[in-house]
């Protein structure tokens, strides 16, 4: 099993900053998704949490939000997902210092002009010390939280059965890769002793897509197996 793609929401204004982020997180085994103001990162999260968000400190305000820079923009999110690890880029002499970022609910915060290594290594500890990387497993709109067994598509929790959550685990977790058909058999019904039959499987699908509203991130392999690979 290979290690997950992050999801990281990158609020920046400054393009060549953006790109050259972009670029080297990507190198990296991030899927960076850049928004140049408050107003578009909003509507972003509102349909798909990522793992870890970075908030330009002077991040313009958008059409519809006036005023709002990026300390009131964290404060937006920390109200709605406590736990989704932020961290702001300042300028050296911006008012977000430690303390006054912490306040505002940011995970840490990063000086510009800074070192793209430096940057990632922030993030990775960030990221270790929330739990993120293992915990949270994400493709599209859908998120699945292994610690506390829930699937959300955006901020709507979704009940699944004992077997439909296993299988979008195991999906989940080999996120790229094809799964057959009897990996799944074995990994959710034989290794507890509930020997069945390839149509039980074909049923527990069915429910399962239907539960997720037929994402488009769930891929069928005919005659072979499935896959969870990212199409937005």
């Amino acid at each position: 099993m290979g290690e997950r793609t992050v999801n990281l929401y990158y609020a920046e204004d400054d393009a060549a900053i953006a790109e050259a982020v972009r670029v080297y997180l990507g190198n990296h085994g991030f899927r960076v998704s850049v928004f140049e103001d408050a107003g578009q990162i909003k509507k972003a999260l509102q349909i798909h949490l990522p793992d870890v968000v970075l908030l330009d400190w002077n991040l313009p305000p958008g059409e519809e939000t006036a005023g709002e820079q990026g300390d009131n923009l964290c404060r937006w999110i920390r109200a709605r997902w406590r736990e989704l690890p932020i961290i702001f880029l300042t300028v050296r002499g911006d008012p977000c210092d430690m303390i006054s970022g912490f306040r505002n609910g940011a995970d840490d915060y990063v000086t510009k002009p800074f070192d793209l290594e430096v940057l990632y290594a922030r993030i990775q500890a960030l990221l270790r010390r929330t739990g993120q990387q293992e915990d949270r497993l994400c493709c599209d709109t859908l998120t699945l939280d292994k610690e506390k067994m829930q699937v959300f598509d955006g901020e709507r929790e979704i009940a699944l059965g004992r077997s439909e959550y296993q299988i979008l685990l195991l999906l989940m977790e080999n996120k790229g890769r094809t799964v057959t058909r009897g990996q799944i058999l074995e990994q959710v019904w034989d290794r507890e002793g509930n020997y069945v039959n390839d149509n039980t499987l074909t049923v527990t699908m069915k429910r399962l897509r239907e539960k997720l509203g037929h994402p488009a991130c769930l891929k069928t392999v005919r005659s072979f197996g499935y896959r969870m690979e990212d199409s937005i």
